[in-house]
């Protein structure tokens, strides 16, 4: 195998990488709160290669050798949480975070022990529901059923007969459905975290980060931060909106620019290869 078949074939293998990361990208244009991937590459290995003396000409000044590179390699993929365009929906479970934040949300798991568990991700998905809990209310949910977690910890409890109003700092009054008059009850505060290092978070499937396994409170500090205390719109850019939506911030007309890039970057390379087998046979066949 000759030096341009090597570097097409591991250049193909890092371009398919990245069709991949695309594919998913176009996939979720329409998923709420989804964040786009985007990927870094690196080269494997350069060395210049040297060329005969008999290049050397009176009056060149290139140096007598030129770069041969070994193919690229992916190297990270992150996660890119520039904002999404926000959609009013007019459904109150509905929400959408202004700023670079995450909702708090406990996933079902299985502990080592085999005992249930619950495990603490985030997510920027706000589609919300409110479904019923054994104390005869309701608590605040995804979809998929996880619950959107307090500044307590513990889950967004809505008693009967209360519609919940949240404002922009995460603080949900529960206002009486019976009686106008009635001033409103506090029922809690959404936990909002603000992300530091995006591109050590993990993504787990389903819209949810979660961290790397083994993190110590410390190393959990370096990357996401709690807003426990309110959010001040000034200084942490963090602000909660009901009744709204953030769509994907993944941009279908940049996606299928790169799309393109990429299926002509493997076609060239397979036509590189074809060509070096090619090269190849005919020597084979060369006879004395």
């Amino acid at each position: 195998m000759n030096n341009s078949m090597i570097n097409s074939s591991v250049s193909m293998h890092s371009l398919q990488q990245k069709l991949d990361i695309l594919s998913n990208n176009i996939a979720n244009v329409n998923t709420n709160g989804f964040k786009k991937k985007e990927a870094s590459f690196e080269d494997v290995l350069t060395n210049v290669k040297a060329q005969p003396e008999g290049f050397r000409q009176q009056g060149r000044f290139s140096p007598l050798g030129f770069n041969q590179g070994w193919g690229s390699k992916l190297v990270q993929i992150h996660t890119n949480l520039a904002q999404g365009p926000i959609q009013p929906t007019g459904n109150p479970t509905d929400f959408a975070i202004q700023g670079d934040g995450l909702f708090e949300v406990s996933v079902s798991t299985i502990d080592a022990n085999g005992n249930p568990a619950f495990q603490p991700s985030w997510t920027r998905n706000g589609a919300f529901s409110l479904t019923p809990d054994t104390t005869g209310g309701t608590v605040l949910s995804t979809k998929e059923g996880h619950f959107v977690t307090g500044i307590d910890g513990n889950p967004i409890h809505v008693p009967t007969g209360f519609r919940p109003v949240v404002e922009s700092n995460g603080t949900v009054n529960g206002y009486n459905e019976q009686d106008a008059t009635a001033a409103p009850i506090r029922i809690g505060q959404i936990k909002l975290v603000r992300v530091v290092r995006p591109q050590l978070l993990q993504d787990i499937g389903n819209n949810l980060y979660a961290l790397p396994n083994g993190i110590t409170a410390a190393e959990k500090a370096n990357i996401l931060q709690d807003l426990n205390g309110g959010l001040d719109t000034s200084n942490n850019r963090v602000t909660l909106m009901q009744g709204f939506l953030e769509q994907s911030n993944v941009t279908l007309a940049d996606e299928m620019t790169d799309l393109v890039i990429v299926q002509r970057a493997l076609q060239l390379n397979s036509r590189a290869i074809t060509s070096s087998d090619q090269m190849m046979n005919m020597a084979n066949n060369l006879r004395a």
